[in-house]
């Protein structure tokens, strides 16, 4: 039988490998997600448990704190796996008439947008 170190070590090498870093800036990035992770799970359990008002605003706001952090932390994954771009999907787009879309993909670049060629919808027909 696993003692519980062993099995709450195993649970977390398992979220980090769930994670799938494609890299050693993603994979230690991945270590501190699980980290803040367990650490904010912890202070919750404590929360939880505890009945002392100081105490538990202590804990609040270190679990707050942890929770910010998380979040940064995903933010950060996400910017670097999309190589500091967020992707934006349009899913749903209406053109009335007279208007014009481009269909395609788009890039845009600081103030200049760049859409592959002969894909610029105008009046419903494709140029």
């Amino acid at each position: 039988m696993r003692r519980p170190f062993e099995s709450a070590l195993a649970f977390l090498i398992s979220l980090v490998k769930n994670i799938a870093p494609k890299d050693s800036i993603e994979a230690m990035l991945a270590v501190q997600m699980v980290s803040v992770h367990a650490a904010a799970m912890r202070s919750a359990c404590r929360l939880a448990l505890t009945d002392d008002i100081p105490q538990q605003e202590s804990l609040t706001r270190a679990l707050t704190r942890l929770a910010r952090t998380f979040a940064s932390q995903i933010e950060a994954l996400s910017r670097h796996r999309n190589n500091g771009e967020r992707a934006i999907t349009v899913r749903n787009l209406s053109v009335q008439d007279g208007g014009r879309a481009i269909v395609g993909n788009v890039t845009q670049h600081a103030s200049m947008i760049v859409a592959e060629p002969n894909v610029d919808v105008e009046d419903g027909a494709i140029a």
